[in-house]
């Protein structure tokens, strides 16, 4: 062989295993495996089950009677006039849909609310609700000048505490569920907020309280705006579930109202997944109430400043179908009857559960929760161990903490699920 030749051939053999070496390592093999998303992993371990009985309670979606995802007729019709205008498909404002915006914050503060009529609310269209509740934590982050803390409630929805994290604030939290009445620990909660240095920021869930299904009466809701106003703290409200709790828009909208009424500049992250439906379209809305018009300018306009590096402007055509619903008298009332019926059918199955429990299984517990909750979610009271049961025994899948979403439940799956849970907590 030609000695040249050989002596490639050799350095070739020398270099093959660092070139090896280098060609299967990684700049992201020193990134360490995340733990699994606790609602999402409850899904995939159902998908895996074969078991004819399995039920899926984890999935925090609205499902009609027979299980099965559920497009609203009026976001059905409202999405054939948009794809009827033939609009173009032109980037939005940094802000919005205008027309979305304007009717978005007149559903949640009410058509005589003053901060509205006199033009002191800022708002912005959002991605969904966790879009909404990004740009708060990253705005008061920035001009929030008292605190740079957040108080939650024990428990919360899963994704707010890194929302607020990753946006800069320190989260603490808040007494808020009574493990024992399986209620709410309004006591503990008005002692926190009282005990938290003032000028604070505190999380509300306006209504259906996510995880728990836990709501303050309206009378609760008084006297907890008397202390956040006493202590001089700031209202930060997330409201995923307008007319989705009670059926009633202008019953679930109370506290939010109620605290404008008192004076509270409040900020509102909405959110129209649930309510409308439009998991995929990810619209919703974040306003804050401002002191007068010229205050009102300089928060749009730092909105705008904010907006802007996280995602330039919002996505067009859910917007679209939200505002022609809330635009439009006829189908807008067709909407609220359909979210009325979404909200009835979950009702009905609290009762029916409870019903079954009680009556036909002989429980001895007291179930009265189940009834006494509101919205697309409920706390069983059960243990980890329990739940455990529920799952490997009887395919009955949901989180850990006992949080069912009761949209999972139908007349033909409700039985099993009566009768197994019956059996896991009598033993």
């Amino acid at each position: 062989m030609n000695p040249m030749l050989l002596a490639r051939a050799s350095r070739a053999q020398v270099m093959r295993p660092a070139t090896l070496l280098v060609r299967h390592s990684s700049v992201w093999s020193a990134v360490k495996a995340g733990p699994p998303d606790p609602i999402l992993g409850v899904t995939e371990a159902f998908k895996r089950d074969q078991d004819p009985r399995k039920i899926n309670l984890g999935v925090g979606a609205y499902r009609d009677g027979n299980g099965k995802p559920y497009v609203l007729p009026s976001v059905r019709e409202a999405d054939k006039r948009v794809l009827e205008a033939q609009y173009d498909k032109e980037y939005l404002p940094i802000t919005g849909l205008a027309e979305f915006d304007k009717l978005a914050a007149k559903l949640a503060y009410g058509e005589n609310s003053a901060p509205l009529k006199e033009n002191r609310i800022a708002m912005t269209q959002s991605i969904s609700g966790t879009g909404a509740l990004r740009i708060a934590g990253e705005f008061l982050a920035r001009h929030y000048a008292y605190s740079k803390t957040v108080y939650l409630p024990t428990p919360t929805w899963g994704n707010h505490i890194p929302i607020f994290k990753d946006s800069g604030l320190e989260v603490k939290q808040y007494a808020y569920y009574d493990k024992n009445t399986v209620g709410l620990d309004f006591e503990g909660m008005l002692r926190d907020l009282r005990e938290a240095p003032e000028q604070s920021i505190v999380l509300l869930h306006a209504c259906a309280h996510n995880p728990t299904g836990v709501d303050p009466t309206q009378e609760q809701w008084k006297k907890i705006s008397e202390v956040v106003k006493e202590k001089k703290h700031f209202p930060l409200f997330d409201m995923a579930y307008q007319g989705f709790a009670s059926g009633d828009t202008d019953r679930d909208a109370f506290a939010v109202r109620h605290f404008v009424e008192q004076g509270h500049e409040i900020a509102l992250c909405q959110s129209f997944a649930k309510n409308m439906g439009l998991y995929g379209e990810r619209c919703g809305l974040f306003s804050l109430v401002t002191a007068d018009e010229d205050v009102r300018a300089r928060v749009d306009s730092q909105l705008k400043i904010t907006v802007r590096p996280l995602y330039s402007n919002p996505p067009v055509h859910g917007a679209r179908i939200a505002a022609t619903i809330l635009g439009d008298a006829q189908l807008y009332q067709q909407w609220l009857g359909e979210v009325k019926g979404m909200a009835d059918r979950i009702g009905s199955m609290r009762t029916s559960l409870k019903d079954l429990l009680v009556n036909e299984y002989g429980s001895k517990r007291n179930w009265d929760h189940i009834t006494n909750q509101i919205g697309m979610f409920a706390f069983l009271g059960i243990t980890p161990e329990q739940v455990a049961e529920l799952v490997n025994k009887y395919h009955i899948y949901l989180t850990s903490n006992g949080r069912i979403s009761v949209a999972g439940i139908t007349e033909s799956n409700i039985r099993h699920l009566a009768e197994s849970l019956h059996k896991v907590t009598s033993a």
